[in-house]
């Protein structure tokens, strides 16, 4: 169960994370961030990345293996960047319609799940 926690609360982190470091590229398009200088942009991002950590802290918490979670540290490193990953990807499909992923990045991708596997294996 810490191990599904874990994960669920990674996702959300992530979510905000990775609204908090590329979601005011898109501040532009809207009325009310098209004069937002990079101090306004800055503290919308803090304020994101607040609620990024109100999630991280407590999924390391609970899947760390040290504090009786299933996940050694690096486990834990290894899940949270494939969540990034996959989180980004999402994001960038839909609200950067015109960037594209190519191949390349989704064997770049496929590489690093290759990692998880590799990491997570018993050998």
């Amino acid at each position: 169960m810490r191990g599904i926690k874990t994960i669920i609360f990674l996702i959300i982190s992530n979510t905000f994370m990775t609204f908090a470091w590329y979601g005011h590229l898109k501040f532009k398009e809207f009325s009310w961030g098209k004069n937002l200088g990079l101090i306004s942009l800055i503290v919308i991002s803090w304020g994101l990345a607040f609620f990024e950590y109100l999630f991280q802290v407590p999924a390391n918490r609970a899947g760390y293996e040290g504090d009786g979670g299933p996940f050694s540290l690096v486990q834990l490193k290894t899940i949270q960047e494939a969540i990034t990953l996959t989180v980004f990807m999402i994001f960038t499909t839909l609200f950067f319609k015109g960037e594209k992923l190519g191949w390349n990045h989704l064997a770049g991708f496929g590489l690093i799940v290759l990692a998880v596997f590799v990491i997570f294996k018993k050998w």
